[in-house]
């Protein structure tokens, strides 16, 4: 039985101290945040943020992607369907056309949101109010169009990216202009979908073949892993996929480095509104341990931190090297 310790107050009598300016902190005055004044420029205000935590790696981001653009290293942009539906499309299509956009890829969601986009103008029904009375994913042209152009797409050898920015490419939609993938397929960036069958709500309706749906996609994976293998120097951004483009991603650089493929000086980035077990291991973590890579965690709203990615890195384009 151990010995009950007794009531005896701590000697402080000889704790050693040191001086406070001998000490390294992680915070100084000259990293602090500085006031703007009325009608500061965007520049002024940027600048203006401390150079502490989320602030400090807003920088680091937008650093990491103006200097991949300027020795021509790829940008690659993972995004899931939530990016779209928080209406943050017409951004990422001007990074796109400014050339911060090297390969896009999406998650099963994220292609029917921006085909829902590029037809009506509008996306994301109210589950809440639809599952009850069975209408929940019953979008009539949603459904029947991706599956056929699925389908076609898998007897031509496209992947179902390619197949979708063909068909909007000659439907030309009333919407097009806002579509990712319509732009995409006018500016000759490739985009890439990864799916999970049975998450979507186009595996719900008859027409839908998982031969089909998994052929594409299945080549869309290697089409991916040809684009992150030329990442060297490069940034690959995931934002709002929690599970499926993670795990695609961190497959993709397994297969390059068994091809020997040197990913160095990689910069990765996770944005999303909470830090999750995937992103943060399978995009901020493995893909750069051992390397100078670097991996960057960005916790914010999709429709605050990506447009604001941009507006810097626009901002910041044109300025001294």
């Amino acid at each position: 039985m151990a010995v009950p310790f007794p009531y005896e107050e701590f000697d402080l009598s000889d704790v050693r101290t040191y001086p406070l300016d001998s000490r390294r902190s992680k915070v100084k005055i000259e990293d602090f945040a500085r006031p703007v004044t009325p009608r500061a420029t965007f520049r002024e205000w940027f600048d203006s943020l401390p150079a502490i935590l989320g602030a400090r790696d807003v920088r680091r981001v937008v650093d990491a992607m103006i200097a991949a653009r300027r020795r021509g290293a790829g940008i690659i942009w993972g995004i899931g369907a939530h990016v779209v539906k928080t209406g943050v499309s017409p951004v990422l299509i001007e990074l796109m056309r400014r050339g911060y956009v090297s390969a896009l890829a999406m998650n099963g969601a994220g292609i029917i949101h921006d085909f829902e986009v590029a037809l009506a103008g509008a996306t994301s029904e109210d589950v809440d109010e639809a599952l009850g009375p069975g209408r929940f994913g019953m979008a009539e042209e949603t459904g029947r169009l991706l599956n056929q152009i699925i389908a076609e797409g898998a007897k031509e050898g496209l992947g179902l990216g390619q197949a979708v920015g063909r068909y909007l490419s000659g439907a030309k939609p009333p919407h097009g202009e806002r579509s990712l993938t319509a732009v995409a397929q006018e500016l000759g960036v490739p985009v890439t979908v990864h799916v999970a069958l049975g998450t979507d709500i186009i595996h719900m309706h008859p027409q839908a073949s998982g031969a089909a749906i998994g052929d594409v996609s299945l080549r869309d994976f290697r089409y991916f892993t040809s684009c992150v293998a030329r990442l060297q120097g490069g940034v690959y951004i995931n934002c709002g996929s929690a599970v499926v483009l993670p795990e695609v991603f961190l497959k993709a650089v397994a297969l390059a480095r068994n091809r020997g493929v040197d990913l160095d000086d990689l910069t990765t980035v996770n944005i999303d509104f909470m830090r999750m077990y995937r992103p943060q291991t399978n995009v901020v973590t493995r893909p750069v341990a051992g390397t100078n890579g670097v991996g960057i965690s960005l916790v914010g709203h999709h429709e605050i931190l990506i447009p604001l990615i941009a507006a810097a890195v626009i901002d910041g384009a044109d300025a001294p090297a």
